[in-house]
């Protein structure tokens, strides 16, 4: 039988209480995996050791957005001639 999330919460508090706060990231791992959208068996059969959560405002003002990163073969697209851009030809 699957632990719903409010189980998991109190198995998470209760952790932590016990000072094993390795056990209580993993519940709350799994809570967020719930959370988010997939099913109780898939968050308990996740590997979640090697989620990091970055620590927002860690490199100053704006550093908690994700950086998208591009695909390896894509280029920027040119950028615009400001002399003739939005200009009609005559």
């Amino acid at each position: 039988m699957t632990k719903t999330i409010e189980d998991l919460q109190r198995d998470m508090e209760a952790a932590a209480h016990a000072l094993d706060f390795e056990e209580a990231r993993r519940i709350r791992d799994r809570i967020n995996l719930i959370r988010g959208g997939s099913d109780a068996a898939e968050a308990a059969e996740a590997d979640t050791s090697g989620l990091v959560r970055q620590k927002p405002g860690a490199m100053g003002l704006g550093s908690s957005r994700q950086r998208p990163i591009p695909p390896p073969d894509w280029k920027p697209p040119p950028k615009p001639d400001l002399m003739t851009s939005g200009r009609k030809r005559k």
